[in-house]
């Protein structure tokens, strides 16, 4: 099984990103962020999706981050397939915070149960045959429209680029850096659609320590 051990976002101020993240979403010690002024613009190609256990936890987290300065991209509300909401981090960053459930199970939390990589990419068929020749095996697959990988820590999955800027209430239009890059046990290289991956650190690091210094 291919580890993800951290996600590291790359951010014009990171001692600001670092407390909006932490007002927001509170996350463990597998999203980081450092600095970066590389050129992009629009939609970066990706998505990270929070999963938690109930509609009381999205509303709280979606308010927090609403609170901490985030812009609503898609509104809290019920769907076939269960609850959620998207918003834009100041930063930038696309974040989507859903659950299966419809209904509470109990009092509201910050209980984050999974955190999902959505990567928006040219072609899902050709994407997938790069990372399955990389060693990551597949855990479910939908032909051209999804496929999710078997990864620890961190979920990887592969959208369209389309479809992940249409779920996520945004232009499909970007260009320049995707302003992230992948820490896992799995090397150093970039996909075809140009995310970057890289040696994941020794050891877990605090949540969104500003990584300036090693990058």
């Amino acid at each position: 099984m291919t580890f993800i051990d951290s996600l590291t976002l790359e951010v014009p101020d990171p001692t600001t990103a670092g407390a909006f993240y932490s007002a927001a979403f509170g996350l463990d010690d597998h999203v980081g962020v450092r600095a970066s002024n590389a050129p992009t613009t629009g939609f970066r190609g990706f998505a990270l999706s929070l999963v938690v256990s109930q509609p009381a936890t999205v509303d709280g987290l979606i308010g927090a981050a609403l609170d901490a300065g985030a812009t609503p991209r898609k509104p809290v509300k019920k769907s076939f397939w269960g609850y959620g909401g998207v918003v834009q981090a100041p930063d930038g960053t696309i974040w989507k915070v859903a659950t299966s459930s419809k209904k509470n199970t109990g009092p509201p939390t910050r209980q984050i149960d999974e955190i999902v990589l959505l990567l928006g990419v040219a072609d899902v068929a050709a994407s997938k045959e790069f990372y399955v020749d990389r060693g990551l095996k597949v855990a479910k697959s939908f032909g051209r429209k999804y496929v999710q990988f078997d990864t620890q820590h961190v979920t990887l999955a592969l959208y369209g680029r389309r479809a992940l800027a249409k779920d996520a209430g945004v232009s499909p239009e970007g260009t320049g850096s995707h302003r992230i890059a992948i820490g896992s046990d799995a090397g150093s290289f970039a996909d075809p659609d140009g995310f970057a991956w890289e040696p994941a650190a020794g050891s877990p690091r605090p949540a969104f320590e500003d990584m300036t210094a090693k990058a």
